[in-house]
């Protein structure tokens, strides 16, 4: 397992790069209900489908969250870029039963210490329209060893409308409750959130295709 090597001082430098990058690859950056989480720390959640998911996530911390956030990433992929462990990316190889153990278990120290999570419970980028979402355990693994910790989901929706540049629409959903599932199975956990997501999912592909923004606030300015 390749760990995180988080730096406040490469994130700031980052930042300088991926904020005009953001801004300029959208032609609108929409969002409903993404505000500060005054709760740390948090196990976010959310669909993955486009190499844009992992950055946006950074963004949405830097702009609005502000947490100490940590991210489960494809080990291939954190080979490839390494410069993510020092934004708090670590690895996972689902090929490798041993090490996804290794990396719950490290996911689940980092938020034992008061750090957010963002995980990705497809385990790997499938297209914006396959469903079921199919999630692996993971996810229901942290539930049952962070109880206390709230679980946020958020839907990323990427699409073309009427700009030259591609639009993005995201949702923030309130924590899921954990108590109303306590008593499930891990497997009975994961069909049940993997359920959710893909509702909730579904849902904002209607409100993008009804193009109904008037909900929504543009996360592409600054915020004061």
């Amino acid at each position: 397992m390749i760990d995180a090597k988080k730096s406040a001082l490469f994130e700031t430098g980052f930042n300088l790069y991926l904020t005009p990058l953001i801004r300029s690859s959208f032609s609108r950056l929409l969002g409903q209900g993404v505000e500060k989480i005054p709760e740390e720390p948090v196990l976010f959640i959310a669909n993955h489908s486009s190499w844009w998911d992992g950055l946006v996530f950074f963004y949405l911390n830097r702009t609005v969250w502000r947490h100490d956030i940590h991210m489960m990433m494809h080990e291939d992929g954190l080979k490839k870029h390494s410069y993510f462990r020092y934004l708090g990316a670590f690895s996972i190889n689902r090929q490798k039963p041993k090490e996804i153990l290794t990396s719950l278990q490290y996911a689940e120290s980092l938020l034992k210490k008061g750090k957010s999570v963002v995980l990705f419970p497809q385990g790997d980028e499938f297209h914006l329209e396959t469903r079921p979402l199919a999630f692996q355990t993971g996810i229901a693994y942290l539930m049952e060893h962070c109880p206390e910790v709230p679980v946020v989901p958020l839907n990323f929706y990427y699409s073309f409308g009427h700009q030259q540049k591609p639009e993005l629409w995201i949702r923030q959903h309130p924590p899921v409750s954990t108590d109303e599932i306590a008593h499930m199975t891990r497997k009975e956990k994961t069909l049940y959130l993997q359920q959710l997501c893909t509702e909730q999912l579904d849902s904002l592909k209607n409100t993008v295709i009804s193009e109904n923004s008037e909900a929504f606030e543009s996360l592409g300015k600054r915020r004061k």
